[in-house]
């Protein structure tokens, strides 16, 4: 063989090669199919699983997209596919694609999101207690009213300086009756007693003085408390107001015939005519005031006139 020969050949040689490789190349990378996974919103959906399965063979390939919502499924045969997407929380979409002999080709799907009844298998809801509408009561019963809330808030906090002036009040009276006794003269009809003294009557008639203010300032923020529409008093509440039916008229006479009382014994004289009634009068208004205060305060008692 000449040079000239040698050279065509080496030429054809060459040339037969450039058409081979890419036929090569094709067969070793195959076609690219990729595009993206979003939602209705045009949101990218990450972690979609991409399943192509070719019809006629079967043989199928897996992708996942990625945080931006891209697939790539590289090294496919032509023909024809389906391609299956689906995503968590996703209907599963379905696309026929017709691969040709190019080297990539590009398919965007948008999936629907679907209810959490429609996934299958999905748990079945935790059952809701009922509402209050569900119960009767109308939207309107349920809504908070301010007003009526301001005079709830201002009738609970009268009621708790009743209770507490209450307690003290009970202390005071109870100081006054034991200073009665010491409050009696003894130095009747010309005769003379250094007992009772001065200071006696003047302690007597002071503690006196102040367990009836006492009395009537606890009374006003019982009676002057904002009072709650729809709001029945029962059980201790009543025995505790009806007992007021009776201290708090004799709260009143016991000044009164103290007053009496201690102007007689100013005067030199034994106590008389209905001026004589203070002491019993002073205590059944203990006694009643005592027992009224007992009625909402002891627990054993409370609970029995609950019952009634």
């Amino acid at each position: 063989m000449n040079l000239r020969g040698a050279s065509s050949a080496i030429r054809a040689a060459v040339f037969a090669a450039s058409l081979l490789l890419p036929t090569v190349a094709f067969a070793q990378q195959g076609i690219v199919l990729s595009g993206t996974v979003s939602d209705a919103s045009g949101k990218p959906i990450a972690s979609a699983k991409v399943v192509a399965a070719n019809t006629a063979t079967g043989q199928s390939s897996l992708a996942t997209s990625g945080a931006d919502g891209s697939y790539t499924l590289p090294a496919l045969t032509p023909g024809s596919y389906t391609v299956s997407f689906s995503a968590q929380g996703f209907a599963t979409k379905d696309s026929p694609v017709q691969l040709t002999e190019a080297s990539s080709q590009s398919l965007n799907v948008t999936l629907n999101a679907v209810s959490q009844q429609e996934l299958p298998n999905a748990p079945s809801p935790a059952p809701q207690e009922p509402s209050l509408q569900d119960l009767g009561f109308s939207q309107q019963q349920t809504q908070a009213n301010p007003q009526l809330q301001a005079r709830l808030d201002k009738r609970t906090e009268m009621l708790k300086i009743h209770q507490r002036l209450g307690l003290i009040t009970l202390a005071s009276m109870a100081a006054d009756l034991i200073t009665g006794p010491m409050a009696k003269a003894k130095g009747h009809n010309g005769q003379t007693s250094t007992e009772p003294t001065q200071t006696n009557l003047d302690l007597h008639a002071a503690l006196g003085s102040t367990t009836a203010a006492l009395y009537f300032t606890t009374a006003y923020f019982a009676v002057f408390a904002p009072k709650v529409p729809g709001v029945q008093k029962r059980g201790a509440i009543r025995f505790h107001e009806a007992l007021a039916l009776v201290h708090g008229p004799s709260m009143i006479l016991t000044p009164i015939l103290g007053a009496m009382a201690f102007s007689q014994e100013q005067n030199g004289e034994k106590v008389h005519g209905i001026a004589s009634a203070h002491g019993a009068v002073a205590y059944t208004t203990a006694i009643a005031y005592g027992a009224s205060i007992v009625a909402v305060s002891w627990p054993i008692n409370l609970k029995f006139w609950e019952k009634k």
